[in-house]
């Protein structure tokens, strides 16, 4: 009876029916299973500072999901949460422990210093959109996914005007063959969102082709063939620009309405802070 008096500093009485004997050590069972795993969670965390604020997340968390966590936005094109990291578009790169690296591929640790928010960084993730648009078809005001655009948000957020690059993209094939899917590569950013996530039956529908200035996505119209609606929806809402879309429809959403028409992109995460 030594560990009840432990736990809750009264003895039982001896006339103490069973069931009521099990239900306190299973309840002291629960206790001590939740101090040790708080102590494993604090064991896990680390401190880290971006631009001077002090912030908390688990160890060895991309830095930005644990930046989002603690209120802070880090600009991202390829990164989803809770899929391997890319590292494609290099939008997100930040200034850590006095280097530029990517904020989506790189674990936060003890003591880790970030610079996010500098005129350097925004010169260097303004330039990297322009790049982008200069190199694909981005016509957005024919664009269905206009409002609704990753890549035209971030056009807004950093200002962009007229691009200080030359337009230099080739016409790419467009595919309107494959069920009901219509994939338009002249608007692709390559950020191999719908590779890692579009599935049919454990297989990829969509895949890389090609090497170099010659890579383009690729997409296997058998697999299309059996998306559902919700499928690709899906594959539609997951591209982060307008390269992928679901046929038959189109501005069921009136443009002024969608979601970054009022608000700028990250805007939900600087909330938190």
């Amino acid at each position: 009876m030594g560990l009840f008096n432990n736990l809750f500093g009264k003895k039982l009485p001896v006339e103490t029916p069973l069931d009521k004997v099990q239900d306190t050590v299973s309840s002291a069972k629960e206790v001590i299973k939740t101090d040790i795993q708080k102590e494993v969670n604090m064991s896990n965390k680390v401190k880290f500072i971006i631009d001077g604020k002090e912030c908390t997340a688990e160890k060895g968390m991309m830095l930005v999901d644990a930046a989002a966590e603690n209120g802070v936005y880090i600009p991202v094109l390829c990164h989803m949460k809770g899929m391997i990291p890319a590292g494609s578009c290099r939008v997100c790169t930040c200034k850590i422990n006095g280097r530029n690296m990517a904020g989506c591929t790189t674990p936060v640790d003890e003591g880790m210093k970030i610079e996010n928010d500098t005129p350097e960084l925004t010169e260097l993730r303004k330039t990297i959109v322009e790049v982008l648009f200069v190199e694909g078809n981005h016509f957005c005001p024919a664009c269905e996914k206009s409002g609704n655009c990753e890549l035209q948000a971030l056009g807004y957020k950093y200002q962009m005007m007229v691009p200080r690059f030359p337009y230099s993209f080739p016409p790419k094939a467009v595919e309107a063959g494959a069920g009901k899917i219509y994939l338009d590569r002249n608007r692709c950013i390559m950020c191999k969102k719908c590779i890692r996530t579009v599935h049919v039956d454990g297989k990829n529908v969509f895949a890389f082709r090609g090497r170099g200035a010659h890579l383009e996505i690729n997409i296997d119209k058998t697999l299309a063939a059996k998306l559902t609606d919700k499928q690709a929806q899906e594959a539609m809402d997951v591209c982060p620009v307008g390269s992928i879309l679901r046929k038959e429809k189109g501005f069921d959403e009136p443009i002024g309405t969608r979601k970054y028409d009022k608000h700028q992109i990250g805007s939900e995460i600087e909330k938190v802070s």
